[in-house]
């Protein structure tokens, strides 16, 4: 836009609705739940803005029943990719014109009509096709998805604006420019706004993508993706296509296009591709920008002057919410023996109270983990502890998949602080306690550092600040988002930027400048005013 500095409107975090009884936006809910349990979906590809349905489908159920059929979605193929390659490409001359302003009217836009419009119907999906409750959903599918669109907008702004220093006689610029190429986004089944910010990210900053949503969680991505294209984004900037990971990654990964990878994901399906894309490295036009998050074993640490309630109900929501199926939900506990001896029962007691079933019925904390494939993965673990004499289970330990992918809430008490359920990601409802000594607090800092692989969350909870010292010193490297007295998870847009480093990921923090500037390719420009007339140098004047 021409003669004017435009400002970017100074973000907030969107107001969560509480859906408490007798509140408005609780009946809306309702009412749209009903509306999408009514109507079964027909999900196409969306190439060069044009739905496509290839006839090769996959059938959308509600993993709390399996009788809830919400619709079907159509599978890409390799032709496809290749379509949605060219189309990208083709979009990516005209993208790359965009004035950044026009750029985020589109998105500024994206989020109001999902403040407003859409909110409930997007909530709704996500209850029903992931299995979330009413308040998961809500911080998830509309509140963080919005903030992502904003805040990453501001960020972009203050990225463009930072520009170098000029002395007398020269102008010096930074130009931000869009990678030679195009993005492939792809994210996990578990959070919308992860699978919403994967693709819009890049495109924010000029960059045309290809966004492959996980198969598990395919209808709420589709309809933020009319939600981008009812808010003015030209076609072929974004190219939706749903489908096996392998068969389209092979192809993407082959493209002489590829420009940069934005996932987050299994720690295996990461080294896969991050090993593809350098076996394939000198066929493609730039180095590709790689940016991934791949999960945690993710811990609370109390000290012996931790507050009970607190911690308790820290590890509760911690590990529990959403199923446990959060890469930053709590999965290990190391508990003073004082503490453990004051907290257990009050703990059994709060867990065995927790309601579980479907995200229908409000009073439900707890409701069905995501498919087959994880509920096994899930019971396996469990079945583990069962059997092991290292370990004992305290409460839960029950599942049931006649209706739905339902797992207790579980707690394994363990002697042994290298067991397989302290070491390895499970990402359900499973947390293991290792209670140890009060006095060797600083050596079990350090076990807890050493003990596994990944470097995404965790707390400490005490009041004793020498104690928070010595834990944020040893915990250092182990955790990119690291709490004090609060449970590790629910990362907020523009307040905690959230990513991890070690097997967790590349640490690029989501929700940060930081994660925006890895889709520009910066341009230093300097021009000089007066230029040099002659190429001699002055200490060239005497012998």
């Amino acid at each position: 836009m021409r003669n004017t500095l435009v400002k970017i409107p100074f973000p907030t975090n969107e107001p969560i609705y509480s859906y408490a009884p007798g509140t408005h936006e609780r009946e809306m809910l309702k009412n749209a739940l009903e509306d999408v349990k009514a109507k079964q979906i027909d999900i196409p590809l969306i190439i060069d803005g044009k739905e496509i349905r290839t006839g090769n489908t996959q059938e959308i159920t509600a993993p709390h029943d399996h009788q809830l059929k919400l619709g079907t979605y159509h599978r890409a193929s390799s032709d496809n990719v290749k379509d949605a390659i060219d189309s990208a490409m083709k979009a990516s001359a005209l993208w790359r014109k965009y004035d950044w302003v026009d750029r985020a009217a589109i998105f500024l836009k994206a989020a109001e009509l999902l403040s407003g419009k859409y909110r409930y119907l997007m909530n709704a999906v996500t209850m029903l096709s992931l299995s979330k409750n009413a308040f998961q959903a809500e911080i998830d599918s509309a509140c963080e998805l919005i903030d992502f669109l904003r805040f990453n907008l501001y960020y972009m702004q203050q990225i463009f604006a930072d520009q170098p220093y000029s002395p007398k006689g020269t102008w010096n610029m930074m130009q931000y420019r869009p990678l030679e190429g195009f993005v492939f986004a792809v994210p996990p089944f578990n959070f919308v706004s992860i699978a919403g910010n994967l693709p819009t990210a890049p495109a924010m900053m000029g960059n045309v993508v290809l966004w492959k949503p996980a198969s598990s969680s395919v209808y709420a991505p589709y309809i933020f993706m009319k939600i981008l294209q009812e808010a003015g984004l030209p076609d072929g900037v974004i190219n939706f296509i749903p489908g096996k990971g392998s068969d389209i990654g092979k192809t993407v990964l082959k493209s002489k296009h590829f420009a940069g990878l934005h996932f987050t994901g299994s720690v295996s399906t990461f080294h896969y591709m991050w090993k593809t894309i350098g076996e394939n490295i000198s066929s493609y036009n730039s180095y590709p920008r790689i940016v991934g998050e791949t999960g945690g074993k993710d811990y609370i640490f109390a000290h012996s002057s931790a507050d009970k309630k607190q911690l308790i109900t820290a590890i509760i929501r911690g590990s529990y919410e959403y199923q446990g199926q959060k890469c930053s939900a709590v999965s290990r506990a190391y508990l003073p023996r004082t503490i453990w001896k004051e907290a257990e029962s009050e703990l059994i007691e709060n867990i065995n109270s927790i309601k579980m079933g479907s995200a229908e019925d409000f009073r439900n904390f707890v409701n069905a983990v995501i498919d087959r494939e994880a509920y096994e993965k899930i019971t396996k673990y469990i079945d583990y502890a069962k059997k092991s004499e290292d370990a004992e289970i305290l409460t839960g330990g029950n599942y049931d998949d006649s209706k739905g992918y339902f797992i207790e809430p579980t707690v394994i008490l363990t002697k042994n602080p290298n067991f397989k359920t302290m070491e390895e990601e499970i990402f359900g409802p499973v947390v293991t306690i290792y209670v140890y000594k009060d006095e060797e607090y600083e050596e079990t800092l350090h076990l807890c550092d050493r003990t596994s692989p990944y470097g995404l969350t965790g707390a400490i909870f005490a009041n004793d600040r020498s104690a928070v010292r010595l834990a944020m010193d040893i915990l250092e490297g182990n955790a990119g988002n690291f709490y004090i007295n609060d449970k590790p998870t629910g990362a907020v847009v523009g307040q905690q930027p959230f990513g991890g480093s070690r097997a967790s990921g590349t640490n690029d923090k989501a929700g940060s400048y930081l994660n925006l500037v890895r889709w520009a390719a910066p341009r230093a420009i300097k021009e000089t005013f007066s230029p040099a007339e002659s190429f001699e140098y002055p200490f060239m004047k005497k012998k």
